[in-house]
């Protein structure tokens, strides 16, 4: 009888021990504020590691090729009408993406002579209704936030916020909730 009071006592220890440490394990990872952005330094550490890696010497590779080349000067081209969140002009040049896409819905556009892909966020069914009837030569007007490249595409890519026909705005992306 003494022996399983023993052995009750000491199993209760051993699991109050256990919860104990678990506890404080959980609140000092609750606790912990966010962590701090990196430095200068630490920044052009971390890009130089990601050039070094595989993946950065394949980009860089495809960025310094004829093909990177054309899609770079494409994006410094529209960087000028980003920059000033000025609306750009543009003329639809095909209703589907190129092969293997995976930006969601979009079309691509010509702008002042340059073929890029406009992509567009999360869109409404009153939207996607507006953007279904767009059809090939149609002007647009559109305002972006930011150009991308990839090597996937031949084409720089435009981040359509805001596409108006015929002074009608027929998409506009809706703010990300709780800032940024």
């Amino acid at each position: 009888m003494k022996a399983n009071v023993n052995v009750f006592f000491l199993s209760l220890v051993v699991v109050g021990v256990l919860l104990y440490n678990n506890y404080d394990s959980l609140s000092e990872t609750t606790f912990k504020s966010a962590p701090k952005p990196l430095t200068a330094a630490e920044s052009k550490a971390a890009l130089n590691k990601w050039e070094t890696s595989p993946d950065g010497v394949q980009f860089k590779n495809w960025e310094s090729s004829p093909a990177g080349k054309k899609v770079h000067a494409g994006a410094v081209k529209i960087n000028k009408f980003i920059r000033s969140n000025a609306k750009i002009e543009g003329v639809v040049s095909s209703l589907s993406l190129p092969e293997g896409a995976r930006l969601g819905f979009g079309v691509m556009v010509n702008i002042e002579g340059e073929e890029y892909i406009l992509s567009m966020g999360p869109v409404s069914k009153a939207e996607m209704q507006q953007l279904k009837s767009l059809k090939v030569n149609d002007k647009i007007v559109i305002k972006s936030r930011s150009v991308t490249k990839a090597p996937k595409y031949a084409f720089a890519i435009v981040s359509g916020d805001y596409l108006e026909r015929d002074s009608k705005v027929i998409y506009k992306r809706i703010p990300n909730k709780g800032g940024c």
